[in-house]
């Protein structure tokens, strides 16, 4: 009977110390919809990725970078069906020049972000030369990329990893049906792959329905012993740096 407390004990302690798995979830497609500024109210540590040169983008923007969240651009990237890009695009005849250029505008308007993901791009993504542009200008500005995943040929993290940017991938969408079931169902894979790899990325948008969904479901993380952190916090090399940094002051 003692030892069966003993392990017990042992087991509880465990338990209760073991380190929390970490997700990020990322709300992009901000900047044309004056509903869009609700995404605010989600609680936690939600990380905002804005289209560049939109209506409302670089307000909410500020206002997410001035509460101390992780702010990025969501950068419209060439589609393999042809669809409306919208301002700060890069698409497959730019040069060189030119896609740093749209690259470094749309950094223009909005500097304190930390690094981009891509809008669309299930072709541009797919393209060595262009996405070796865009990662060479992530790296000189020690900026981050995250690779939305829009298609399964994509070139963002094997590229960035090359050049030396940190780089990591969507693993969930949340809300691609915009009703409470599915996100609910989508927000389960979340907390599934959370806790089998301690960390996961969602992407969601600024819908409504999201919104409201996410105000209900994120404090359920805690009961799983997961953690919401800024993305920012999942790259490795990001975190060393800042450390490094912190030690040298």
């Amino acid at each position: 009977m003692i030892r069966l407390y003993i392990f017990l004990f042992i087991v509880f302690s465990f338990s209760a110390s073991a380190k929390p798995a970490q997700v990020a979830i990322v709300i992009d497609d901000i900047g044309y919809r004056a509903t869009d500024k609700q995404v605010l109210t989600i609680p936690g540590n939600i990380t905002y990725s804005v289209l560049p040169q939109t209506p409302y983008g670089k307000r909410i923007a500020e206002v997410a970078n001035n509460r101390a969240h992780d702010v990025i651009l969501h950068i419209p990237m060439e589609s393999t069906h042809g669809k409306k890009l919208g301002p700060g695009a890069l698409t497959s005849d730019m040069d060189e020049n030119t896609l740093k250029s749209s690259l470094a505008q749309s950094f223009k308007e909005m500097p304190f972000a930390l690094g981009i993901n891509n809008h669309m791009g299930s072709h541009l993504t797919t393209l060595a030369k262009p996405m070796l542009w865009t990662m060479e200008f992530l790296k000189e500005r020690e900026l981050f990329f995250l690779d939305s995943v829009t298609s399964s040929k994509t070139l963002g993290r094997k590229i960035a990893g090359k050049i030396g940017v940190p780089a990591m991938s969507r693993h969930v969408f949340l809300d691609n049906h915009l009703n409470h079931d599915y996100i609910a169902g989508q927000f389960k894979q979340l907390i599934t792959k959370a806790k089998k790899n301690q960390l996961a990325i969602a992407i969601a948008h600024p819908h409504p329905e999201t919104v409201a969904s996410l105000t209900k479901l994120i404090p359920l993380l805690k009961s799983h012993n997961i953690e919401l952190v800024p993305l920012s916090k999942l790259y490795p090399a990001i975190n060393q740096t800042s450390a490094l940094t912190a030690q040298a002051e």
